[in-house]
C-alpha cells in the first residue's frame, strides 16, 4: 500500500493527467509546468499505518499558451476527482514557472528579428548560427507594456566553433525582451558595440597532472545503512523518508532519531541569485532557481565514482514534463557513507584509559543544473544526531565585457571578460517535530558581564534568552558576535534533568540580501532580508516568495503570513532559514568555478541525557 509521502511515480502521472483530459483541462496546447505531490497535513502522516488507505492528491499548474491564462488544480487519483481550480491573474498572481520548451524556443525568435540581427551586424556577426541567445527570467520592475505579459529577457554569447564555450564571449550592449505567447521580441535595448572578449574559457579537456595516485573507498560487507520500500532509509538509528518535488528537488520526510522524531519535512524552498550591476542591460538579473527555474526538474544523473564515491544507493526521481508524461531522471539522488575523522578522543592524565572512535556521516544529495551555474545539496546526518545542510555551488561565473577602465560591479576574469558580484541566498523550511508536534522557539545570546560586586574580576559571561512568541517576533537575523542561535523545545518531553528536549539551529552569519528596501527584488524575495522566520505550520504555505514567483511583483508568501501574527509557544511550526554566498568573482573561479559551500546546522540540545555515541565501537 501507498504511503502518503511516497514520490509520485509514473503511473501516477499517466493517472493525473487522464484525469486533466477527462475534466477537459487539458485542451490544445496547454502546458503543465508543475505536477506535484499534494501533502497531507502531519497530523494525518502522523497518524497513517501500514495498510491504511491514502487518498494521494496532486497539484498542478496549467498554463494555456493560446490565451496566456492559467490555474492551479487540486486533484484525488485516489477519488479520481477534481477537488479545486483556481484561476490566477497574471497581472496580480504572477506567471507559472518557465518550462525547458520555452527557454529552447527563444532562439529561433531572437534571430528571427531584425533588429537582433542588426545589432549583431553592427558588432561584425553576420553569421549568428554560432551565437547563443541566453534566456534569462525576466522579473517585475512595472515597465511599460509589460504588465500580465509572459516574458523573458535574452542576452547573448559567442562561440568560435559549436563545442567552445560561449560565456567566454559575451555580446555585450544587447539584450532582447522576449513575449513567449506572442513569439517575438518586443524590445531591443542596445547601448552600443562593446568589443567581444577573444580568449577562450575551455575546461575538463587536459592535459592533466600526473601527481595522484588511486584512493579507493570500500565498504567490503555493504554498507551500514538499509533502504526498505524503494523509499525509506534507516542508519545508526536514524530514520527517514527519501521525497522528491519538481520545484525544490530533495525533500527528507519524517526525520527520527533512536525512534524519537525530529522534523516532519526539511527542504530547500527557495532560492534567488540577485545581481549587483545596475546598468540597462543587466538591471533586472535576479533569479529565482526554484521558484522560477524548478531546481527538481533541472536535477542531474549522478554518475559513480564522480558525482558520488563509495557504496552507493541511488534513487531515480520521476517528474512529469510539460505533456503531463513521465520522465525518470535515472539516478537523481545519492545515499552514501563517508569517514568523518575523529568522534570522539580522550588520553586521561590520571587513569591512564586511553579511547577514541572515528566518526561517520550519511549523505543524501542531489544535484541540479540551472544554466550557468550548478548546484549541490547534500544533507548530513551524523551519529551524535546533528544535521547539516551543505550547498556547494560550482559551474560557470556569469560574464559579460569588461572595458580597460574597470567596472563598480564586476571583477576581472580574463583578459577584458567580467563576472558581475552576486548573491546566492537560500531558504531551508524546516518543519521541525522535536519530539513532538508542539514546539516553541528560543533565540539565545551570549552575554557579556560588566565588572561589579558579583563578577568582581570581569571574567563572566552568561546566556540571554528571548522566546519568539509570535510571527510577527519571528523574523530575525543571525549575529557572529553574540554567538547567536536559535532553539527549538518540545512542548510535550523534558530530559532527565527537568529541561524540555530541544535542537538548536546554528547558522553561518553571512549577508542577508543586499539590495535597497526599495528594490523591486526586495519585494519579490523578502524572505532573504531576514537569516529566520518562524510561522505556525501550515502545508498550504509551502514556498517563502509564494506559489507563482516568476514575474510576480512581491510581497506574497512570509511577509503575507507572518502579518497575520500567529501564536507560536507551543504549537506546531516551520522555520525559515536564509543562508548563502555573496560572490565578488576571482581569477580563479574562471573558466570554471571550484565549489563554494554554504549551509546550517541542526544540533541536539538537550534531546539525548548523555553523549548518544558512547556505544560505537572501536575502529579496526
Amino acid at each position: 500500500m501507498t504511503h502518503p509521502l511516497s514520490r509520485l511515480t509514473a503511473d501516477e502521472i499517466d493517472a493525473a493527467r487522464a484525469l486533466l483530459a477527462e475534466h477537459d483541462l487539458l485542451g490544445p496546447g496547454v502546458r503543465v509546468p508543475v505536477l506535484a505531490l499534494e501533502e497531507p497535513r502531519r497530523a494525518e502522516v502522523a497518524a497513517h499505518r501500514d495498510g491504511d488507505s491514502v487518498d494521494r492528491r496532486v497539484r498542478a499548474v496549467l498554463l494555456d499558451p493560446a490565451t496566456g491564462t492559467s490555474r492551479t488544480v487540486l486533484a484525488s487519483l485516489s477519488r479520481a476527482a477534481i477537488d479545486e481550480r483556481i484561476e490566477h491573474d497574471p497581472a496580480a498572481d504572477g506567471q507559472p514557472p518557465i518550462t525547458g520548451e520555452e527557454m529552447e524556443g527563444v532562439d529561433a525568435i531572437v534571430k528571427a528579428d531584425p533588429g537582433w540581427r542588426e545589432a549583431m551586424a553592427r558588432r561584425g556577426i553576420d553569421d549568428v548560427s554560432l551565437v547563443a541567445a541566453c534566456p534569462l527570467s525576466a522579473g517585475s520592475f512595472d515597465l511599460p507594456g509589460e504588465k500580465g505579459r509572459r516574458m523573458l529577457r535574452v542576452l547573448s554569447f559567442l562561440q568560435h566553433r559549436p563545442d567552445d564555450s560561449p560565456w567566454a564571449h559575451p555580446v555585450d550592449g544587447v539584450v532582447a525582451y522576449v513575449d513567449l505567447l506572442e513569439r517575438t521580441v518586443v524590445e531591443l535595448i542596445d547601448t552600443g558595440v562593446v568589443p567581444v572578449p577573444e580568449e577562450e574559457g575551455n575546461f575538463g579537456e587536459g592535459p592533466y597532472r600526473q601527481s595522484r595516485t588511486p584512493l579507493h573507498v570500500t565498504q567490503p560487507e555493504g554498507p551500514s545503512f538499509t533502504v526498505s520500500g524503494d523509499d525509506v532509509v534507516e542508519w545508526e538509528g536514524w530514520r527517514f523518508r527519501v521525497g522528491f518535488d519538481p520545484r525544490e528537488g530533495l525533500v527528507l520526510h519524517q526525520l527520527s532519531i533512536m525512534d524519537r522524531p525530529v522534523a516532519h519535512r526539511v527542504s530547500v524552498a527557495e532560492m534567488v541569485v540577485p545581481y549587483a550591476d545596475p546598468g540597462p542591460v543587466r538591471f533586472w538579473q535576479n533569479y529565482f532557481d526554484a521558484g522560477e527555474y524548478l531546481l527538481g526538474q533541472q536535477a542531474n544523473s549522478l554518475e559513480l565514482g564522480c558525482d558520488c564515491v563509495g557504496e552507493i544507493h541511488y534513487f531515480d526521481a520521476v517528474v512529469a514534463d510539460p505533456d503531463a508524461r513521465p520522465r525518470t531522471i535515472r539516478n537523481a539522488i545519492c545515499l552514501h557513507e563517508e569517514d568523518d575523522g575523529v568522534l570522539w578522543k580522550h588520553t586521561d592524565v590520571f587513569t591512564g584509559k586511553q579511547a577514541v572512535r572515528r566518526r561517520r556521516r550519511l549523505v543524501v544529495s542531489f544535484f541540479a543544473t540551472i544554466g550557468n551555474y550548478d548546484y549541490g545539496f547534500y544533507w548530513h546526518l551524523h551519529q551524535d544526531g546533528a544535521v547539516e545542510l551543505d550547498v556547494r555551488s560550482t559551474g560557470v561565473v556569469f560574464t559579460g565585457a569588461y572595458d580597460e577602465r574597470g567596472s563598480r560591479w564586476a571583477s576581472q576574469v580574463a583578459p577584458g571578460l567580467g563576472a558581475p558580484y552576486h548573491q546566492h541566498l537560500f531558504c531551508a523550511r524546516l518543519d521541525l517535530t522535536v519530539d513532538g508536534a508542539e514546539g516553541r522557539v528560543d533565540e539565545l545570546d551570549v552575554r557579556r558581564l560588566p565588572v561589579s560586586a558579583e563578577n568582581p574580576y570581569g571574567n563572566a559571561f552568561e546566556r540571554s534568552v528571548t522566546r519568539i512568541g509570535s510571527e510577527r517576533d519571528g523574523g530575525r537575523m543571525a549575529s557572529m558576535k553574540d554567538g547567536r542561535v536559535w532553539r527549538v523545545s518540545s512542548a510535550q518531553r523534558r530530559n532527565r534533568l527537568g529541561e524540555p528536549t530541544a535542537y538548536v539551529l546554528e547558522p553561518e552569519d553571512g549577508p542577508t540580501l543586499l539590495a535597497d528596501d526599495s528594490a523591486s527584488i526586495t519585494a519579490r524575495a523578502a524572505f532573504a532580508t531576514r537569516h529566520l522566520w518562524v510561522t505556525a505550520y501550515d502545508p498550504a504555505r509551502r514556498y517563502p516568495a509564494g506559489e507563482l514567483v516568476n514575474q510576480h511583483a512581491g510581497h506574497a508568501g512570509l511577509p503575507e503570513w507572518v502579518a497575520e501574527d500567529r501564536d507560536l509557544d507551543g504549537t506546531e511550526i516551520t522555520l525559515w532559514h536564509t543562508f548563502g554566498v555573496t560572490h565578488f568573482p576571482r581569477p580563479e573561479d574562471w573558466p570554471v568555478m571550484p565549489t563554494a559551500s554554504c549551509g546550517f546546522r541542526l544540533a541536539p540540545s538537550g534531546f539525548f541525557d548523555r553523549n548518544p555515541t558512547l556505544d560505537v565501537p572501536p575502529g579496526h
